[in-house]
């Protein structure tokens, strides 16, 4: 058994340090990671240079490239052995709702998804900026892998999981959740670079707007960790038939 960890926060990060070292008490664990902080980098892949890897300690490497390009190099072909699964995180802030769409750190774990291996995506509802419980998170995340060590889910599902930021002793336990949704974005924020010219930051996340019980913002909220079970099928299948009809409609 050997555990891939990856995150998008980048290979010198609380978070990855401590999922290594928790991780490492049930398997042989190599981390593979970007340089430095990727997220919002989403599946990206960098196809237009080549990618190189730099070794910073026995077992950990790190890539100048996103979350995702770490773990294709790691699992098709970087190594001499394979791994069994992929753990991303733990990352510095939630990945909430439709967060999902753009976390490197999920993104991470749907590209072990997408090569075959079990996978697990871990964040912890933080402020974002460093000094959270960690070390909590990181034993939620051991917690969840030998679970599934010992019980193996659907090799299909990604396990989308965020811890709240709290000491172990106050997190409440686990609930199954779906994700929520949140309000558009903030408009983005116009500056100026120091000689006068335009420049414009993104702006942040907006607010819940379903997060009613069952949500995984609601459980977090409860001071339970949230595990949604994500799926790469992007399809509504319910609404094949509907399309069919419309396109019915097109003349010519």
């Amino acid at each position: 058994m050997k555990i891939l960890v990856s995150n998008d926060d980048g290979y010198r990060s609380e978070g990855i340090r401590r999922l290594r070292e928790a991780l490492a008490t049930l398997a042989p664990v190599t981390v593979v990671a970007p340089d430095r902080n990727r997220s919002g980098a989403s599946n990206s892949l960098t196809l237009d240079v080549p990618l190189r890897v730099f070794e910073a300690e026995p077992g950990v490497y790190f890539v100048p490239g996103t979350p995702t390009d770490c773990v294709h190099l790691a699992i098709s072909g970087l190594f001499d052995f394979e791994h069994d699964m992929v753990v991303s995180g733990v990352n510095d802030g939630p990945n909430l709702g439709d967060d999902v769409l753009y976390s490197g750190t999920v993104a991470a774990a749907v590209e072990g998804r997408f090569l075959g291996l079990p996978t697990i995506a871990v964040s912890l509802c933080s402020a974002g900026s460093g000094g959270g419980n960690f070390a909590a998170a990181a034993e939620i995340a051991r917690l969840l892998v030998a679970q599934l060590l010992k019980k193996p889910l659907d090799q299909r599902f990604i396990l989308n999981v965020n811890v709240p930021d709290l000491p172990s002793n106050l997190q409440r336990g686990f609930r199954a959740s779906r994700l929520g949704f949140r309000h558009r974005s903030s408009a983005v924020m116009r500056a100026q670079d120091p000689r006068g010219r335009p420049v414009y930051w993104v702006g942040p996340a907006g607010a819940e707007q379903d997060a009613g019980p069952g949500t995984d913002f609601d459980t977090v909220a409860q001071g339970f960790v949230s595990v949604t079970p994500l799926q790469v099928d992007l399809t509504r299948h319910a609404a094949i038939p509907v399309v069919a009809g419309w396109l019915d409609g097109i003349d010519g």
